[in-house]
């Protein structure tokens, strides 16, 4: 099974945090993207799956829900971390997993706490491993794509 986190600077800027599981990527919208620090639990919006076949998308979104340009910011293989099958901690809202990305790795929770304007509010919360670092910060240092080297500037600029 795979992951994928895209960056996409729609709207506001954010990361659609992408898991498969059940032939499709169960997704959510991250604002302010993955942390490698415990201490901090990101809001994690649940939006409709996509389909496998994006995950590798690059490009930019014309008018309409999503414009914007949107690049492969990490992916990679993943592994549930709980006898719960995926699907059902999906139900649940709780899945616990580890990550072998190219900037994420290690132990990662996601956590179902509401809802909230008819969106499922969920808590992306790092493990404690020895991939934790409250110093290493990705999401400033790390901006381009592992797929193609690009930002989401240079797509936007090559509109």
């Amino acid at each position: 099974m795979d992951f994928v986190i895209q960056m996409h600077a729609a709207r506001t800027l954010h990361y659609d945090f992408r898991l498969e599981i059940g032939g499709a990527l169960a997704s959510w919208a991250v604002p302010k993207g993955p942390s490698t620090d415990p201490r901090e639990k990101r809001l994690a919006v649940r939006v409709e799956d996509h389909a496998i076949a994006y995950g590798d998308f690059e490009g930019v979104l014309g008018p309409g829900y999503g414009a914007g340009a949107v690049i492969v910011w990490d992916t990679g293989p993943y592994r549930n971390l709980s006898d719960t099958p995926l699907d059902e901690g999906l139900a649940d809202g709780h899945l616990s997993f580890w990550l072998e990305g190219h900037k994420l790795r290690g132990g990662y929770a996601l956590t179902r706490t509401g809802v909230r304007a008819g969106k499922e509010q969920w808590l992306l919360i790092k493990r404690r491993d020895e991939h934790a670092d409250a110093r290493r910060n990705p999401v400033s240092t790390q901006r381009e794509s592992v797929l193609s080297g690009r930002t989401v500037e240079d797509l936007a600029a090559g509109r």
